[in-house]
């Protein structure tokens, strides 16, 4: 069993998780709203918390609704601080370019991932050490070009 950490919360509805053993608790909307074909809108949840000092919370999209509807978090994943007291708010996209999806009240939108962090310091240098990689960003591993009608 994994180590629990306790979040305190003013919601009415609290999120859950699902299992046992999900990483991420649901997020439900507190509102209805329709999303029309690339359409996003920012959704209320009803969720207020306090992490304790040392934790982040992350909004991440639910892959059901993304593989099944193409709704996605826009900002995904969405932090919030330790310090934040406000309503959780989800940010959510219908990448669908053909069909609109209703969200109802009461919805599983997103899930919560709550999280230790680690705080950097951030230490000018003139020069970074060398690494493998150096400068190459994007693609710089490789990627495998397909041909036409080949699927991923």
């Amino acid at each position: 069993m994994t180590e629990s950490v306790d979040v305190l919360t003013t919601a009415s509805a609290p999120p859950l998780y699902a299992h046992h053993d999900d990483a991420g608790a649901d997020l439900c909307s507190t509102q209805t709203v329709t999303l029309a074909p690339g359409e996003r809108a920012t959704v209320g949840t009803g969720v207020a918390i306090a992490l304790p000092e040392g934790f982040a919370a992350f909004v991440v999209p639910r892959s059901g609704l993304a593989a099944r509807h193409g709704i996605t978090v826009v900002n995904s994943p969405g932090t919030v601080d330790a310090g934040y007291r406000g309503e959780i708010r989800v940010t959510l996209l219908n990448t669908d370019t053909r069909v609109p999806y209703a969200v109802s009240a009461g919805d599983r939108i997103a899930q919560l991932v709550v999280m230790p962090v680690t705080r950097a310091r951030f230490l000018s240098v003139d020069t970074l050490p060398e690494s493998v990689r150096g400068e190459n960003g994007f693609g710089s591993t490789g990627y495998t070009e397909r041909r036409s009608g080949e699927n991923a």
